[in-house]
């Protein structure tokens, strides 16, 4: 078992009753809260037409946190590369590296982050997208590279700014491609663990060496709920179940708070969605966490956690947060 990095997820969720300026709000506490626990970067994900999310600009928010942070690194978890034009998404996390030097991340996804009705909105004529990711993660290297690597089209700002490029996935094709490209590759076990042991060891064995990337490194976001007691984790845990339970039953809502025999309220069909379904998540208090972060990382022996809190309680998610870094600085030190 090697030592990790840690760093947040940030899905940029509205607790029920909370206007979208209060929901960005809170990530903003949030981020300079993980800044100052000495987490290594935050991520952004993009959703769009729901309003149980505040992260359909994912650059915006990403130059809002850069603005109220001092150290850590920000991006997107990740850009949905589809639904936007590469050349663009070159310029802006260009200008943003531009504006705060070596402090921005560029995450890229094949997903459309959305329902389909809203990706076509979205992507318009570009419905095949998501077939030339590969060449258009080539461009956006490209066009944030050197200056001998440019053709007749160009990034300003951009060009020369060499932003860091992640690839975002949880299937074994995207696994591939950051192999073959020879770039990190940032695997979403919060929501679909089923083939990351199979992904990991994909991209490991294929994996490139390039001017990007000497040795394969690999990311894994999971869902964290620490408190100090099971019993509180074990309460403050059903919002994030809730969640689960939503997107499988096509009726996602604002992150609703904790609910006592949570368990015992769910039907079998909802029990079900859980049991199979449910993302990869360590809960407990710290003597939980820090076995079975030791069973996740003797597993898959990853080179950085990105850790997703879905917390109601905006404090209870910042204690779970910090939790789990202690839990993960003290088995860092042993290693």
């Amino acid at each position: 078992m090697k030592k990790f990095e840690l760093s947040v997820l940030s899905i940029a969720p509205l607790r029920q009753g909370e206007t979208m300026k209060e929901g960005i709000d809170a990530v903003v506490t949030l981020a300079k809260a993980v800044d100052a626990m000495g987490y290594k970067r935050i991520w952004i994900a993009e959703h769009h037409n729901h309003d149980a999310y505040a992260s359909a600009a994912t650059v915006s928010i990403v130059q809002h946190l850069l603005t109220h942070t001092e150290r850590i690194r920000v991006g997107s978890g990740g850009v949905m590369l589809p639904n936007h034009s590469p050349l663009v998404v070159a310029e802006q996390f260009g200008t943003l590296e531009t504006l705060f030097p070596d402090r921005v991340d560029l995450s890229l996804g094949r997903a459309p982050g959305t329902d389909q009705q809203t990706a076509d909105v979205i992507r318009r004529s570009n419905h095949k997208g998501v077939f030339f990711f590969e060449k258009e993660v080539q461009e956006i290297l490209r066009y944030v590279g050197t200056e001998e690597e440019q053709g007749d089209v160009r990034a300003y700002p951009g060009l020369d700014t060499h932003v860091p490029v992640f690839i975002l996935g949880s299937s074994t094709g995207s696994a591939k491609i950051a192999a073959r490209l020879g770039l990190p590759y940032a695997f979403g076990a919060q929501f679909s663990p089923e083939t990351m042991e199979e992904a990991l060891h994909i991209y490991r064995q294929n994996f490139r060496p390039s001017k990007y990337l000497q040795e394969p490194y690999v990311l894994a976001a999971i869902n964290i709920i620490a408190a100090d007691s099971m019993e509180e984790a074990s309460f403050i845990a059903s919002s994030h179940l809730q969640v689960c339970i939503d997107i499988y039953t096509n009726n996602l809502s604002q992150l609703i708070p904790p609910q006592k025999d949570f368990l015992e309220s769910l039907s079998p069909y909802e029990l079900e969605i859980l049991h199979y379904k449910l993302g990869y998540t360590i809960m407990g208090d710290s003597k939980t966490v820090r076995r079975e972060l030791i069973e996740f990382q003797e597993k898959y022996n990853v080179d950085e956690i990105i850790a997703l809190s879905n917390i109601h309680d905006s404090k209870k998610e910042i204690q779970s947060y910090k939790i789990f870094k202690q839990v993960s600085d003290s088995l860092n030190n042993e290693i």
